[in-house]
């Protein structure tokens, strides 16, 4: 397998991209078009042009005359557009006309100077994230998928020309386009990829407005008539109620590409339907082996991400390959634990391939910050093995940033040609942007590349020579140290009284930052005083939220009376052993190989980010030698009680502009 070509072809100083003048053109026909002001509306508009632009440099079509007028290339264009309309009969119906006006075709005749049928552009999927990529297809869990992204996985299943590739959720035909431009990169005819897009490339959408931009999409970049169906992938039937099933080949289809809607609001099947899906029912922990499996009673409600990885998978025959886009958290939380056991189950995992937040942003608050991984897996059967090693990568880039503003930052090349690597046995050099893990390692099927990070380890290692590594766990096991959370209040309660009730954004850089307008009054504080039980150099850590967990902060004798939150650790030192005191334990809480793993175990929970109990798994590096420890932990105390110092020096200065004298 060759490394994913994710970048489009050069753009020259001076030259505008399709998708800047599609961004011109959207401004222009909402200004012009009369009678539609929707970006949908638009679009089709936009798109029956462009098939009229296909018909040119395909060679249907002579161009138009040199020095035509605006009235006349409307004409010109017209009446191409019938010879369109009758040859794909399957997008356009007869009647159907373009609506713009002559200045409208002329600017868009004379603005779409670019190639449509060069294979390493996509401007029609540029068109679609322009007109109608952000918050109409957001409300319904769809989302635009990023070229980088369908291109990447469209290399890492490699299709061969011939075998069967579906799209389950296909949208716009992202998949499917990148299949037609993998297969025109591997010198296949055009002539051949149009027969191949009719008789080998196939798609599902509910949404009978994406099949028939799909369909478009497809047929502007192959000249071919694909296979797109507008129906229920879940269910596997039309909206009359026709079966899917007889509509795709026996036996199974080769590769499944697939980017399925999330979200945990969204109602994706029917109860009938969920009662033919192993995934819908409730699983439990059998108590003789160990492993999560299925009962008979159903869940109450299923996310669509999770019924499209059992749809996906009984779509493929034995040994087919799934590359899939997935949100994290079903790959890592604790209540989706049974789905990683079902596709361990089922398929072969072969690769999972963190993606940054910014993946699904469109521009402003448009899009989703949701983190996503790429799933490579095979499904059981036949011949196919498993795995014994799953490669893992993790990507900060992936060439737009959180506003989709193209960037030269893209980490994906890297990883698929470490993944190439990875696939031919070339020795693949371990590093966060390709590195695997042992089938026998995934450790409480947990599938998150960060949970991995090999660097981790590593530095950990090199930590072994002067350094006693200390799992956090066992030093509870142990009885050195010691942890619980705090309570909630309610919003009534602020501004009560002037006890500190110290929340995560109270804590920063070793200190605590009470906000008067959160103080509670004696009644809220004599309450929870004694299950709080806190006593100085107790130290409190953020459990819950985004950047700010694993931030700590030590209680001295100043600060004792508190009561904080239920998203903070209070950690306690019962006992000198080890060599660990308070002033130690914050300095090592804090040092950067910890932090690192608090970044690796923090886990989306809902809409915030949490540690939970995970705090028991990171490995604490304390010196062994004697006198760094005495010295780490004075600079430590000198640090917390000169802050101290100066926090009171701030007061008495405070107080002496309200003294009388």
């Amino acid at each position: 397998m060759k490394a994913a070509s994710t970048a489009p072809t050069p753009v020259l100083p001076g030259m505008r991209t399709p998708k800047e003048i599609f961004r011109e053109l959207r401004n222009y026909l909402a200004g012009q078009f009369v009678g539609a002001t929707r970006d949908e509306a638009l679009l089709d508009e936009l798109l029956k042009c462009l098939f009229c632009k296909l018909y040119v440099e395909t060679g249907k079509a002579g161009p138009p005359p040199a020095g035509i007028d605006a009235l006349a290339l409307a004409k010109w264009v017209r009446a191409l557009f019938g010879k369109v309309r009758e040859d794909f009969a399957d997008v356009y119906d007869q009647g159907v006309e373009i609506l713009l006006s002559p200045e409208a075709i002329f600017t868009v005749f004379k603005a779409c100077d670019f190639s449509l049928i060069d294979s390493h552009s996509d401007p029609i999927g540029d068109a679609f994230e322009v007109f109608a990529g952000s918050e109409s297809r957001g409300k319904s869990g769809q989302f635009f998928t990023p070229r980088s992204v369908t291109d990447f996985l469209v290399q890492a299943m490699n299709p061969k020309a011939g075998e069967l590739v579906i799209d389950p959720a296909c949208g716009a035909g992202g998949f499917l386009t990148s299949t037609t431009r993998h297969f025109l990169d591997a010198g296949v005819t055009p002539a051949k990829v149009a027969s191949l897009a009719e008789r080998t490339i196939f798609g599902i959408d509910k949404d009978s407005y994406l099949t028939k931009l799909a369909r478009i999409h497809l047929s502007l970049l192959t000249g071919g008539h694909p296979n797109i169906e507008f129906g229920d992938s879940i269910a596997m039937q039309t909206l009359e109620g026709e079966s899917l099933w007889e509509r795709l080949p026996e036996g199974g289809v080769d590769v499944v590409l697939t980017n399925p809607p999330f979200g945990s609001r969204i109602v994706a099947a029917s109860p009938d339907v969920m009662r033919t899906l192993e995934i819908a029912r409730k699983w439990r922990l059998d108590p003789e082996d160990q492993i999560l499996k299925p009962t008979r009673e159903l869940q109450n409600r299923v996310p669509p991400q999770v019924l499209f990885v059992e749809r996906c998978l009984s779509l493929l025959k034995p040994g087919g390959r799934l590359g899939m886009v997935l949100p994290e958290s079903v790959l890592s939380n604790k209540s989706y634990r049974y789905l990683v056991q079902y596709l361990r189950n089922e398929a072969d995992i072969q690769g999972v391939i963190g993606m940054p937040e910014a993946l699904f942003k469109t521009s402003g608050k448009g899009g989703t910050h949701t983190k996503t991984c790429l799933l490579l897996a095979r499904r059981l059967g036949g011949r196919t093995r498993r795995t014994k090693r799953v490669f893992m990568a993790e990507a900060k880039w992936c060439g737009q940033d959180s506003r989709a503003r193209t960037i030269e930052k893209n980490d994906l090349p890297e990883i698929a040609s470490n993944w190439s690597s990875h696939v031919r046995r070339n020795g693949l050099v371990q590093s966060p942007l390709g590195f695997t893990v042992g089938d026998a390692d995934i450790r409480n099927n947990v599938l998150r590349p960060r949970y991995y990070d090999p660097q981790i380890d590593s530095d950990l290692a090199k930590l072994k020579r002067s350094h006693n590594l200390y799992r956090f766990g066992d030093l509870i096991e142990d009885g050195t140290v010691t942890w619980k959370t705090g309570h909630e209040v309610g919003k009534l309660a602020y501004g009560t009284g002037d006890i500190p009730f110290i929340r995560t954004s109270d804590i920063s850089n070793w200190e605590l930052k009470a906000d008067p307008k959160h103080g509670l009054s004696e009644d809220y504080y004599s309450k929870l005083s004694s299950k709080q039980d806190v006593q100085p150099l107790d130290i409190l850590m953020v459990k819950d939220g985004t950047y700010l967990i694993g931030t700590c902060a030590i209680v001295t004798e100043h600060d004792s009376r508190i009561v904080y939150q239920s998203h903070l650790y209070k950690i306690r030192v019962l006992k000198d052993k080890h060599g660990l005191n308070p002033f130690l334990l914050l300095a090592a809480l804090s040092c950067d190989v910890v932090r690192r793993q608090i970044r690796a175990k923090q886990f989306t929970q809902d809409i915030i980010d949490s540690l939970g109990q995970r705090i028991a798994e990171l490995v604490l590096p304390i010196p062994k030698a004697a006198a760094r420890r005495e010295t780490i932990t004075k600079m430590v105390r000198e640090s917390i009680y000169a802050r101290v110092k100066a926090r009171n020096i701030a007061e008495q200065a405070r107080g002496m502009i309200d003294s009388v004298r």
